[in-house]
């Protein structure tokens, strides 16, 4: 379903947290060599939206997620820099309040000549009401636990550099893009908790609501792609973090 016509369907302040990594808006490959995988393990159907639709777009679907965040939710909306314009202008637009623009620094080994090698992926951590936000600081260290060096686990972990690697399931079914377990475990602990419900418009693998459903989470996610939704169904409804291609 449309994510746009499948949100107006929820009710206004109905979702504790969104996450999601909406298209991209370029001309994107996913099956080429590049990305070291086979195209025959690639699921077909990506929708891309054109550049000069993109803002309409996304100010379009942020508007309904705006009416069903509750107050006390947040937002994690993932961009390349390709776009990124145009998601922070549609962000102010709208009303959404920036709290972080965390940096996620990932690995990719593709050899580039006459630019620098793009390795991080922008997150833009926003909310509806700063004094009603719920976020919860000490949910993965404490204030006393250290590194091996004597460093701060939870300063570490809340800088707004994230290094995490990303998944790469190889001889696995897959869609062109997910996000890693690490990162959306990450956020799902520190902005909800156990039986919130968790949204993602675009669901793709549904990659978000399998991690929200192993933290005891509720979810909600929109697939416009059949065969992007079934194989998300088929992950949770089977429990199935990796799908033999």
């Amino acid at each position: 379903m449309n994510c746009i016509e499948g949100m107006k369907k929820l009710p206004s302040k109905k979702i504790d947290l969104i996450v999601t990594d909406p298209p991209f808006a370029i001309d994107f490959n996913a099956t080429k060599q590049n990305y070291n995988r086979k195209a025959s393990r690639v699921m077909k159907g990506y929708n891309e939206i054109k550049k000069k639709d993109y803002y309409d777009f996304t100010r379009n679907w942020m508007e309904q997620a705006f009416r069903i965040l509750k107050d006390s939710g947040s937002m994690y909306v993932f961009s390349g820099w390709n776009n990124l314009k145009d998601i922070l202008s549609a962000l102010d637009d709208v009303g959404f309040i920036t709290i972080n623009h965390i940096i996620w620094k990932y690995q990719f080994g593709v050899v580039t000549k006459k630019k620098f090698v793009t390795s991080h992926y922008h997150c833009l951590y926003v909310c509806k009401n700063e004094k009603k936000r719920n976020f919860y600081p000490f949910v993965r260290f404490s204030k006393t636990e250290k590194t091996e060096f004597g460093r701060s686990l939870h300063y570490k972990d809340k800088e707004d550099v994230w290094d995490i690697k990303r998944e790469y399931w190889t001889g696995d079914q897959k869609t062109p893009t997910k996000l890693p377990a690490d990162l959306v475990k990450k956020i799902l602990e520190y902005s909800s908790k156990k039986n919130d419900i968790v949204l993602d418009p675009f669901l793709g693998s549904g990659q978000v609501a399998m991690i929200a459903k192993q933290l005891n989470r509720k979810y909600v996610g929109f697939e416009i792609v059949k065969k992007y939704h079934d194989f998300a169904k088929k992950r949770l409804e089977k429990n199935l973090y990796r799908v033999k291609a």
